[in-house]
């Protein structure tokens, strides 16, 4: 199939590696020194870092990135004292990011969804989840979608939001994340949207 990269070797790396192996890519899991290999080796790269680091990395490895597709997972925010996001550390992360890596596709999805291991059972919820895609290259978003779908997301779920201009929006979605936890208590949960 293909091969992907994917920056970060957390929750979200240990979700979508194995999934995304067993859906028949080659799968490069890069962590601290071996960033700049997995980035070099893949024709698409997951942005699975932190996203309070997520721009300063992905600067660093801007020859690497250049001509490839980046799927950002990432939700860049201050963490109150209760560890639930307070604020956006920037008013748009995608955006930042696609203009720090102005040769690299960059792509929002999959922020909308927690915990990880939902991202790759989205028919394990009652209700199917959304996710949303934002990116300025159409191509682009045609090959995140062929790979949220080998990851059991059926297309009516996938929603294409536009540019990354409104990844925002996705990425505000956290901010709701303290007020949800108090309501359903410590659930898996995601934005679903009924049409």
């Amino acid at each position: 199939m293909s091969i992907i990269g994917i920056l970060g070797a957390g929750t979200v790396a240990r979700a979508l590696a194995p999934a995304l192996s067993a859906a028949g890519h080659d799968v490069v899991v890069g962590s601290r020194d071996r960033l700049e290999a997995a980035a070099a080796s893949a024709e698409t790269v997951v942005n699975a870092l932190p996203g309070a680091v997520s721009v300063e990395v992905l600067g660093r490895l801007r020859p690497a990135l250049a001509g490839k597709v980046l799927i950002d997972v990432a939700n860049a925010v201050e963490q109150g004292p209760d560890g639930f996001a307070s604020r956006l550390l920037y008013p748009n992360l995608g955006q930042e990011i696609q203009r720090t890596l102005p040769d690299t596709r960059v792509v929002k999805a999959l922020n909308t969804v927690g915990p990880a291991p939902l991202m790759v059972a989205p028919t394990s919820l009652p209700v199917p989840p959304s996710t949303f895609l934002c990116g300025d290259d159409p191509d682009a978003k045609k090959i995140v979608a062929g790979l949220l779908a080998d990851l059991g997301w059926p297309p009516h779920r996938i929603i294409d939001l536009g540019g990354v201009a409104n990844a925002w929006w996705p990425e505000s979605f956290l901010l709701m994340v303290r007020p949800l936890v108090a309501a359903l208590g410590p659930v898996p949960f995601a934005l679903a949207i009924a049409h």
